[in-house]
């Protein structure tokens, strides 16, 4: 055997990595001069990722990852001894490109079985080490309506999103609210080659990671996580800021953690959401209002866990439904609004004497909503209503 073809292999991260075959030998089902020095093909038969060697994690520390995302791809399970190499070894990872173990980290959310992967990475000491900003949420008791601390609900949100979006003949998930065309919208490529569902795991894996910061409880006990939702949009733009994620991925994913609860919300004492608040939930959230919902729902079942109660989720779902269906009413799929608006800013200023500003912003907006509610539809109503409310903002 060749010196050359020897070190190569030596060299390699994987066994299952570590295996040649000759050039001559390739068209022959003999397979003649096979060379497998690491038992990469007895591994492959046991479905089995095995370090090389010691060194291999040393050699090239975004190999600690790898593992975790070779496992996720192939469906093998992780060799007794390379995981404690790679325990051993977790420090190395914050000293390789951020870029690579970023590329191999959403790679794992691309996968399925999220959820034991990362659970896989957190017991190997790598998840925090990626996303230090985790630790704080391990061991943060919830209301009792929850079934796990924050941090394992938030390990568990984005498994709960996979099986939503598999939408089997279980019961459970029969009653997810779907429409054709959806599995089309989130295999979309979004952001830095990654598809909308990676990005949505990815935002459910984070929407809850500053619930600890936000804790509060009440006089009679009651503990609340007021404003969790606005402060996790901020670290999870920090967050991906670190990653070097693209703006466009960092601004989806944070809008999305942003407006986790915003279904939800808008759902009043128990009554469907108002045309007024549809409206602006889709006018805020813009382009993952039909992601958040999916978030919601993955959201929903990980909280409740095995305290769910079937009932409580037909509800939910049904919630769901009906803002799915408004939306639809209104917007197109990429959100763009159905109607052009009646009236521009420049003769709006023209007829009530105002400058640009907050006031002629505000005004278009509220103007912007009357019409696509259908509340108007001629340029004439926009004017007559344009000064009433110009009148009680000057009031105010």
């Amino acid at each position: 055997m060749p010196n050359g073809i020897k070190n190569d292999l030596s060299r390699r991260d994987f066994t299952v990595d570590a295996m040649a075959l000759p050039f001559h030998s390739i068209t022959e089902t003999s397979n003649r001069g096979f060379i497998d020095l690491y038992g990469g093909l007895e591994d492959t038969s046991d479905k089995v990722v095995r370090a090389v060697s010691d060194e291999s994690f040393i050699d090239d520390p975004v190999r600690l990852i790898k593992a975790i995302r070779l496992v996720a791809q192939l469906g093998f399970s992780l060799d007794e001894h390379t995981k404690y190499s790679i325990s051993k070894n977790a420090d190395l990872i914050n000293s390789v490109s951020i870029e690579r173990v970023r590329e191999e980290f959403l790679k794992i959310f691309e996968q399925n079985n999220t959820s034991n992967n990362l659970k896989l990475m957190d017991d190997l000491g790598l998840l925090c080490k990626i996303i230090p900003e985790l630790e704080v949420t391990r061991g943060s008791i919830q209301p009792k309506e929850h079934y796990w601390d924050v941090f394992n609900h938030c390990l568990e949100t984005p498994g709960k999103l996979e099986k939503i979006m598999q939408h089997s003949d279980d019961h459970m998930f029969s009653l997810v609210p779907w429409t054709q065309g959806m599995d089309e919208y989130f295999s979309e490529t979004i952001s830095d080659g990654h598809s909308r569902l990676t990005m949505a795991k990815l935002a459910g894996l984070l929407h809850d990671i500053s619930k600890p910061e936000t804790k509060t409880i009440d006089n009679d006990g009651k503990i609340r996580f007021i404003g969790h939702d606005l402060k996790g949009s901020n670290v999870t733009d920090s967050i991906l800021n670190r990653l070097r994620l693209s703006n466009k991925g960092k601004n989806h994913v944070s809008t999305m953690v942003k407006h986790h609860l915003r279904p939800t919300q808008m759902n009043s004492q128990g009554l469907y959401p108002t045309d007024r608040a549809m409206y602006r939930y889709y006018r805020d959230v813009g382009d993952v209002a039909f992601d958040v919902l999916f978030l919601n729902m993955a959201d929903y079942l990980a909280a409740k866990e095995y305290k769910l109660d079937l009932d409580d989720w037909h509800n939910h779902c049904d919630l769901i439904d009906f803002i799915m269906k408004k939306g639809l009413d209104m917007f197109s799929i990429n959100n763009q609004v159905k109607r052009d608006r009646l009236i521009d800013g420049r003769v709006l200023m023209e007829t009530l004497g105002i400058g640009p500003g907050k006031i002629l912003g505000q005004l278009l907006g509220e103007l912007d909503e009357y019409h696509k509610l259908g509340k108007i539809s001629t340029k004439k109503e926009a004017i007559v209503l344009a000064k009433t409310l110009f009148a009680r903002i000057s009031q105010d």
